[in-house]
């Protein structure tokens, strides 16, 4: 399943996520794969997208960071896959 992260990150706490990261890399678990990322300009918020096996998954990678910002975890479907639902009923 893949997911949207949406990562708020804590007021005065982004130089030290990006040392984190620097210094220990994404820290996936197994069965958690990174898609791709996006920042907004003020750097407070980052929209991720994410595959894991179980939302179990997911969540151990979240206490991984969640001392630096708060986490908002939306399952989502692609486009297509959207249409084939839409049609599918009617």
């Amino acid at each position: 399943m893949q997911y949207m992260i949406i990562e708020r990150f804590h007021p005065g706490k982004v130089k030290e996520l990006y040392q984190r990261f620097a210094e220990n890399g994404r820290m996936l678990p197994d069965g958690v794969q990174y898609i791709n990322s996006w920042i907004n300009e003020t750097v407070t918020v980052c929209y991720q997208v994410m595959e894991a096996e179980s939302p179990d998954k997911l969540q151990e990678w979240i206490r991984q960071w969640n001392d630096l910002a708060d986490f908002e975890v939306v399952p989502v479907i692609s486009s297509a896959q959207a249409k084939e639902k839409a049609f599918a009923g009617g």
